[in-house]
């Protein structure tokens, strides 16, 4: 194996010992609190004035999911919270990055 897949090995053994309680392990482990912020679709899309259709279809996500998110039966994870801060704060540049076929000439 190379050193990288060593490497990689030490640290998924040394994760699955941490969660077993391994109390050796859990005494040289840094543990790192990221603090996850919610983000308001509602307020993102009302602030650009469009529709949870308009909104859905423009940043690529279904209407049913953005209606799932205002109403709380789902909050956005991963990618998708990441996506929406970025239209929160640049939504300019989200739509620009995805529509298609349009390029900016250097």
């Amino acid at each position: 194996m190379s050193k990288a897949a060593d490497k990689i090995l030490a640290g998924l053994n040394e994760a699955l010992a941490y969660a077993r309680g391994d109390s050796d392990v859990r005494r040289r482990s840094r543990v790192t609190h990221v603090k996850v912020v919610d983000v308001d679709v509602k307020a993102v899309r009302g602030k650009l004035g469009l529709s949870q259709q308009t909104f859905a279809r423009a940043f690529g996500v279904s209407a049913k999911t953005v209606q799932n998110w205002e109403q709380g039966r789902r909050k956005p994870e991963g990618p998708a919270r990441v996506l929406l801060r970025v239209i929160e704060r640049h939504p300019e540049a989200v739509l620009e990055a995805l529509a298609p076929g349009r390029r900016k000439r250097a």
